[in-house]
């Protein structure tokens, strides 16, 4: 299982499931992060905490916790 932490900037993945329960998995699928969508990762901050995602033709930043529960598969 890989997630979307562990992508690195330039590469596309499609998201396979999301985890989590409750309110934090409503706020990621209400922002666009469905099963079967394509997402490139931009950039990493230099911490590593935001992520800097593309997806559905708009710019997105997450937190390392939130990405974490995105499982992904290489395009």
């Amino acid at each position: 299982m890989t997630t979307l932490k562990n992508i690195l900037p330039g590469k596309t993945v499609r998201v396979v499931r999301l985890y989590g329960e409750g309110p934090l998995r409503r706020r990621i699928m209400d922002m666009g992060v469905t099963r079967g969508t394509l997402i490139t990762v931009r950039r990493i901050a230099p911490l590593g905490d935001p992520i800097e995602i593309n997806l559905r033709s708009y710019e997105l930043s997450l937190r390392k916790e939130d990405a974490e529960i995105i499982e992904v598969e290489a395009v």
